[in-house]
């Protein structure tokens, strides 16, 4: 029966983990343009995903971006990744029963609750330069992320 309830428990946690989608309530990317060619770009996760895959994201959102304001490449200028922490507290809640008989008092108690749960929300978010033509040194060819990224990670 624990195995059960754990399995279910698995499967509702990964159906909440944050979607590839602009921002919401369970996370998400967006982005602001700096200049003409540079982008912040940003995504949030929820406590249900992982880092790597929240630096996925951010980088096939990079190269999304820069596509749609019709660059071919981009090069990630400056990078960040970071996690949230906290934690949550369920209350405790106590029964006591019992008997008596005579003077004598015949009693059980139980706790139950008052646990606590970390989590952490990982961040990430880069700073891109958009160009038409290749730039000298490494950059990223935006289609060549957007289809391998997409693929990996499973996003139509």
């Amino acid at each position: 029966m624990k195995t059960l309830a754990l399995a279910v428990t698995l499967l509702l946690l990964a159906g909440c983990a944050t979607p590839y989608q602009s921002g919401g309530f369970r996370g998400g990317y967006k982005e602001v343009q700096l200049d003409e060619n540079v982008f912040q770009v940003s995504f949030r996760g929820n406590a249900f995903v992982t880092a790597d895959r929240v630096e996925n994201y951010t980088l096939l959102r990079s190269a999304e971006v820069a596509m749609e304001n019709g660059y071919d490449y981009f090069v990630i200028v400056d990078k960040d990744a970071y996690e949230t922490t906290g934690a949550v507290y369920t209350p405790a809640t106590t029964y006591t029963s019992g008997s008596l008989s005579g003077n004598n008092f015949y009693g059980t108690t139980t706790t139950y609750g008052g646990m606590m749960s970390s989590y952490s929300k990982p961040s990430s978010s880069n700073m891109i330069a958009c160009y038409h033509e290749k730039p000298e040194g490494f950059s990223f060819r935006s289609e060549n992320v957007i289809s391998s990224l997409r693929d990996s990670l499973g996003i139509r």
